[in-house]
């Protein structure tokens, strides 16, 4: 089984450059910070500094190779170089979709340019994604409003829950066509019991809708 290729974090450029800048081989320097020398060759070789004016600057610079990975990176991070697909992602997390959702319709209609809900997680967490607060509009960190004097406690208990992690593995792993998931959206209790049930079937994706008159499981 071969090495697992995993890029060097920004403190261990630091010590590979002071350690070369030192002349020190580089199966030490592979030994010192747990990595394969592949690795350390591979890191040097792309991230190196090439100054064709100046050839004395030339060399392995820690910030310089960590500003180097993090450029080619954001190359293949579709959310920055597709604004508009961004822009579009964005819209439908403030109208309250999930990133599964997202990504799930646009496998569905088959879009020229998708991304994974991972990639929509990812960018949310990046740097960028930070900076421009876009991990804000994400369902989890959507801040939600709730009347004044509301307890938690109010909340009606549901008993005999049955939790995901006991569903077989076939399932959790969508290997097998005819398992749905359920789901209720209940509305204000002004508006009497009826509410709206949704059914997708896991593995084709196909969603049902249907109007509920009971709030109980049964029906």
């Amino acid at each position: 089984m071969g090495t697992h290729y995993c890029h060097l974090k920004l403190d261990e450029r630091r010590k590979l450059a002071k350690w070369l800048e030192a002349k020190m081989p580089i199966s030490e320097i592979a030994d010192r910070l747990g990595r394969d020398p592949s690795t350390i060759y591979r890191d040097i070789k792309r991230n190196r500094y090439t100054d064709d004016e100046l050839p004395e600057l030339s060399g392995y610079h820690a910030l310089v190779a960590q500003d180097k990975y993090e450029q080619r990176r954001a190359i293949h991070r579709k959310m920055i170089i597709h604004p508009d697909l961004k822009a579009a992602i964005e819209d439908r997390l403030k109208a309250g979709w999930s990133p599964e959702q997202i990504a799930g319709r646009m496998r569905l209609e088959r879009h020229p340019i998708r991304v994974s809900h991972e990639t929509i997680y990812r960018f949310a967490y990046s740097k960028d994604g930070r900076e421009e607060q876009f991990y804000r509009h994400l369902p989890e960190h959507r801040r939600r409003r709730r009347p004044r004097g509301y307890r938690r406690h109010n909340r009606t208990h549901i008993f005999d829950v049955q939790s995901l992690s006991h569903r077989p593995e076939r399932v959790s792993e969508r290997l097998e066509f005819g398992h749905w998931e359920c789901d209720l959206m209940m509305f204000r209790k002004e508006h009497g019991k009826v509410n709206v049930t949704s059914l997708v079937e896991r593995v084709s994706r196909y969603a049902v809708v249907m109007r509920n008159e009971d709030r109980t499981s049964k029906p």
